[in-house]
């Protein structure tokens, strides 16, 4: 998929503020508003731009305690498996294969620490777990999830001299 630096700049605009008009948008990279629109919706078509959400912070909902638990499995167990049993924890805000002596990462959202355990609890409990290791999050240093940012690509070419 290759977007050029108009779709870079009215992702990036979508992502600072969905909820922003086409003209808006339009007046922030140079297009009128509909342009902008044909572009929003193409890159729906495409699957760059893949939906609109809100969002909220955790602590609104009660989520005050957060942690990050390494997942040991069993064999080979296949990823799509790991996928299929974590996402029936709504606790479970994020999961990934990773390198390294653990199969998965998983982050994990809670009220305190005790339903953290509670969870982590449930999730070990899986056939295909071997053990888990966690760490519970004491501050967030950087939160990236607040403040998104489309990353510049760059075409670098050899200079002509």
């Amino acid at each position: 998929m290759e977007l050029d630096r108009l779709d870079r700049d009215i992702i990036a605009a979508l992502v600072d503020d969905a909820r922003q008009t086409y003209a808006e948008i339009g007046h922030r990279v140079g297009l009128s508003a509909s342009a902008v629109k044909r572009r929003v919706d193409r890159l729906r078509e495409l699957g760059a731009i893949t939906g609109f959400s809100a969002r909220v912070a955790p602590q609104a909902l009660g989520w005050t305690t957060e942690a990050y638990v390494e997942l040991f499995c069993q064999g080979k167990t296949k990823p799509s498996d790991i996928a299929l049993a974590v996402t029936r924890f709504p606790e479970v805000v994020g999961a990934a294969t990773i390198t390294g002596e653990a199969d998965a990462l998983l982050h994990i959202r809670a009220t305190d620490v005790r339903h953290v355990e509670r969870v982590i609890e449930r999730i070990a409990a899986e056939a295909f777990v071997v053990r888990t290791k966690s760490a519970i999050v004491l501050s967030r240093l950087v939160d990236a999830t607040h403040n998104p940012s489309v990353p510049e690509v760059r075409n670098e070419s050899p200079s002509t001299g």
